[in-house]
């Protein structure tokens, strides 16, 4: 009853109201008498409790032979009632903030932190597509994430994901046009990058204790950078994949010497011959 009694009082009732409620859900119909003796509520309070249950329409009076009494609304019926009038007051807020809120100067760039900020900040994103999206992450946010994706390629959003990890097995959660590849090598963090109809991205880096730091952005600039990143790595390790032992053969001297420079993440070595180990061991997981 506690748990019950404190989520009703996090829907607006209050705790008199509440253990009101819950205690003629369990036995009903009562007189005020009766209610109070049941639940504890103090004898002078009842009435004024059972008067705001009635405005809320919560209960109703029932007459019997031995006088009226009092019975609850149907659980259930209370609860989408509820739901009704909350959707109705979030829409007029929603409807109130809109015509008070100008254009913004510029595109902002909102930096937060915490995984679970990420991952709310995500599933805005992914349900705010409408034509586009473009993923990029590792399984366990791909898990996280999936009913949103999910609901997002239902209703016919175009969508592109690329497993950065290059998982062994197709884990049943990543959607749309998969390209399963592993870009980096092992590494302390992992990221997730999503473009939502390439007008919004958003960009975590999770740590391997589990925290995020965040990063949401309207700005053209680095919207256009990150779906460049996706696109260009996918096209990328597919080129490489196909043809990576007859495009080294062909390269040129001076190329060579370039690539032999620019290993990932700025270290050195080989960039080539690195992404065709990683790409390699991809292909050998699946």
């Amino acid at each position: 009853m506690v748990d019950t009694v404190e989520q009703l009082r996090q829907l607006g009732f209050g705790e008199y109201e509440a253990r009101a409620y819950v205690a003629l859900l369990q036995r009903s119909p009562m007189s005020g008498y009766e209610l109070a003796k049941v639940s504890g509520l103090p004898r002078a309070n009842v009435y004024a409790v059972l008067q705001k249950l009635e405005e809320r329409s919560a209960v109703v009076l029932v007459d019997t032979p031995e006088g009226t009494r009092y019975a609850p609304v149907p659980a259930q019926e209370l609860v989408e009632r509820l739901q009704h009038n909350f959707e109705q007051r979030l829409e007029t807020a929603r409807r109130g903030l809109d015509e008070l809120v100008g254009p913004a100067p510029y595109d902002t760039v909102l930096n937060a932190r915490g995984y679970a900020v990420l991952l709310d900040h995500a599933r805005t994103l992914i349900g705010a597509a409408q034509q586009r999206l473009l993923l990029a992450l590792s399984q366990p946010e791909s898990q996280a994430l999936a009913a949103t994706i999910s609901a997002a390629d239902a209703r016919g959003v175009r969508v592109v994901t690329l497993c950065m990890a290059g998982c062994q097995n197709e884990c049943g959660t990543c959607r749309g046009d998969v390209h399963r590849y592993r870009l980096a090598p092992e590494q302390a963090t992992r990221w997730l990058v999503v473009v939502s109809d390439e007008s919004e991205v958003l960009a975590g880096e999770i740590g391997l204790a589990g925290e995020a730091h965040v990063v949401r952005t309207r700005q053209r600039l680095l919207v256009d950078l990150s779906v460049g990143y996706i696109r260009h790595s996918i096209a990328l390790a597919a080129l490489l994949n196909d043809a990576g032992g007859r495009l080294i053969a062909g390269l040129k001297p001076e190329t060579r010497a370039v690539l032999a420079t620019r290993g990932p993440g700025g270290q050195q070595g080989d960039w080539l011959e690195t992404m065709t180990r990683l790409l390699d061991k991809s292909e050998q997981k699946q």
